[in-house]
């Protein structure tokens, strides 16, 4: 979308550009505080990465979250039901319907998500995301909106990096309006979209961009097992994963294991595209949020 186009649905005018926040002088550290916190939400949990990172997986859980606070139980069109879903994921080309329902299950087993009959139809079943996905869902806000107050702590984002529950449910309806340019903007970096794309592959990522910055090096040290372990995949796909990467030139892997991983200038580059980007739908999602809490009536006090 062009600046004008999302200008027009925010109601006003851009507060970062996309370009504004590439070229911000503390890009590099907004970057580094991003992975870290990044890092923190799924480092250790090699089930909630398993359950999450992967983009089909991702997209129809983040989906589920947005689609829920947009319902009217007036309006059967706007439930929160499976066949809803797979429409949904169908229009993004992000997962058939047997993965949907496969998704959905691994969702509900896990605590995620819960299923009951509809109030108005017994006949259809909604979904509903439960506190656990709710504080999930916290966590994974203050990761995406700490390098954002890293560059613009006058814009006070403390509203999502401590969200109420009123606030996180208007934060995801709102998150719907802007949904489109969500995508693409994730399509628009298609070498983030192989990492994107593989099991636990954004995390590996993380790992080895994390290495690489502590040392201050382009080179990582990070052995496949080991980062296997930490998000729940066989040193095998670890392998895998950047095997493919080098065939594209994002990689060079110079010892066998993953003992010396360069990081090529793409990658990098590919990257810091893709943060910003991130941040830029942040950014226009929380000014559009808060305009709409600020046009809201107050809550009524007994």
């Amino acid at each position: 979308m062009e600046d004008v186009e999302v200008e027009r649905l925010l109601g006003g005018p851009l507060r970062a550009s996309y370009q504004d926040i590439l070229s911000h002088p503390r890009f590099g550290e907004a970057l580094k505080h991003y992975v870290d916190r990044f890092l923190e939400v799924y480092d250790g949990d090699p089930f909630l990465v398993r359950l999450l990172i992967e983009s089909g997986r991702f997209s129809l859980y983040n989906l589920a979250l947005t689609m829920e606070t947009a319902q009217d139980p007036e309006r059967r069109e706007t439930w929160l039901t499976i066949g809803a879903l797979k429409k949904w994921m169908a229009m993004l080309g992000m997962a058939s319907d047997r993965h949907v329902d496969h998704l959905v299950a691994r969702l509900c087993v896990a605590g995620f998500m819960a299923s009951q009959p509809s109030e108005k139809d017994r006949r259809v079943r909604i979904l509903s995301l439960t506190e656990k996905a709710r504080a999930h869902d916290r966590a994974w806000l203050v990761a995406h909106y700490a390098p954002l107050a890293v560059l613009y702590p006058e814009h006070d984002y403390q509203p999502v990096m401590a969200p109420s529950t009123e606030f996180q449910v208007l934060h995801r309806r709102t998150a719907f309006t802007f949904a489109q340019l969500g995508m693409r903007l994730l399509l628009s970096q298609p070498a983030m979209l192989l990492f994107l794309n593989h099991a636990a592959g954004y995390p590996i990522l993380a790992a080895l961009l994390q290495a690489a910055m502590r040392a201050g090096d382009t080179h990582a040290a990070v052995r496949y097992g080991d980062v296997g372990d930490r998000f729940g995949v066989s040193g095998a796909q670890v392998r895998k994963l950047l095997t493919a990467a080098e065939e594209k030139s994002l990689v060079k892997l110079h010892v066998r294991g993953g003992r010396k991983v360069e990081i090529r200038p793409e990658l990098w580059a590919s990257h810091e595209r893709a943060l910003a980007g991130g941040m830029y739908f942040h950014d226009v999602v929380f000014a559009a949020t808060m305009r709409a809490h600020d046009a809201s009536p107050p809550a009524a006090t007994a």
